[in-house]
């Protein structure tokens, strides 16, 4: 069984920059699709972005708008998820999570990670 490790959060000014990487433990990556999801409180869980690790194809949530990419690592085995020019409503747990599709559907996701802080003062 593979279990997503999400690291890299943190507290961050408005316009500024992050970028937590997503590891796994059990098993390598290769095969899976990754993606991250966020959750700010009182609010429902949303997708960010997500990628395949055998193809490289990948897709992001629509309020992106080009300031996030995700990656991969060969050299390391991680996901890693550049945020820049971060919003004051960027701020939210962000939750790495492993599945068999490449899609934007939490539900086809069957593990997760148990999720680092991202904070943007503004």
């Amino acid at each position: 069984q593979v279990q997503p490790v999400e690291s890299g959060g943190g507290l961050v000014q408005a316009g500024g920059s992050l970028r937590p990487p997503c590891a796994a433990s059990g098993r390598t990556l290769t095969d899976y699709a990754i993606a991250w999801f966020r959750q700010a409180p009182g609010k429902e869980r949303g997708f960010v972005a997500t990628i395949s690790w055998n193809t490289g194809s990948r897709y992001y949530g629509d309020f992106v708008e080009g300031r996030f990419t995700i990656s991969t690592d060969n050299a390391y085995h991680r996901v890693y998820l550049e945020m820049n020019s971060l919003k004051s409503e960027d701020t939210a747990v962000y939750y790495c999570a492993i599945g068999d599709l490449t899609v934007a559907d939490a539900d086809e996701y069957d593990y997760w990670g148990q999720g680092t802080q991202v904070t943007v003062s503004a």
